[in-house]
Formats: C-alpha cells, sequence, structure tokens
C-alpha cells in the first residue's frame, strides 16, 4: 500500500483543491495537493516537500484531518490528509492546471479523483 499525503488548507471557510494538469494521472480530477511519502520522510516532511515541489509554496504541516483507504486498478493507497497553512511565497502550479478555493459542500460538486471523495465528505 502506498502512503501519499494532501494538504487541506484553509482561508476563512474555504478550502483549496487543484486540478490535474494534462498529461498527469487522473489528468482533469480534483484532488488536494500532495503526493507520495518517500522512505526517509514523516507525514510533514512529504507534504512540505509536495507543497514546495508543486506549488513552490512553503508551508507549516500540522495535525492529520482525515484518512481514506482506496484501491485503484494499479495498486491501493492510503491517503493522509493533514491541516496545512502557506507560510510564504504565491502558489505557482505546474502538475495542477487550475486552483480553487471553495466551501467543504461545493468541492463534492468537483470531478473529483476517487480517493479524495472520503476526505472531502469528512471536512464536511
Amino acid at each position: 500500500m502506498q502512503l501519499v499525503t494532501a494538504a487541506i488548507v484553509r482561508d476563512g471557510d474555504t478550502v483549496m483543491v487543484v486540478r490535474r494538469g494534462p498529461g498527469e494521472k487522473l489528468a482533469g480530477h480534483w484532488e488536494f495537493p500532495g503526493g507520495k511519502v518517500e522512505a526517509s520522510e514523516t507525514l510533514q516532511e512529504c507534504l512540505e516537500r509536495e507543497m514546495f515541489e508543486e506549488l513552490d509554496v512553503v508551508t507549516k504541516v500540522t495535525e492529520v484531518v482525515a484518512i481514506s483507504d482506496y484501491r485503484y486498478d494499479n495498486g491501493e493507497i492510503k491517503l493522509v490528509a493533514l491541516e496545512t497553512e502557506i507560510v510564504s511565497g504565491d502558489i505557482q502550479l505546474s502538475v495542477h492546471d487550475k486552483v480553487k478555493w471553495l466551501h467543504p459542500t461545493d468541492i463534492l460538486e468537483l470531478k473529483l479523483a476517487p480517493a479524495y471523495i472520503a476526505i472531502a465528505q469528512a471536512l464536511i
């Protein structure tokens, strides 16, 4: 099972979601930004690295918000969503082509990557 992190970045009563860009796995699907945990990383270290690599922002990652276990055709993931605060930087998209700030109930109306549906439901 692959361990994957997801950032829950809040701005008031909205949460950031990003859409996977063309050529990426699950292109066109929305998700919370994050990525795969590498061998020697903590969840927090992974998410801080991924946020910098994917969005060019420095973040502070704290507590676990929700966990989703999901089986895709090519394998199973454990998706761990963590509270994340952007400390510095302006969002620059690289693997994503759009960013939105939405109320948690509105996130479920998007074409979410399947593993993220349980995370979005937990935010409500």
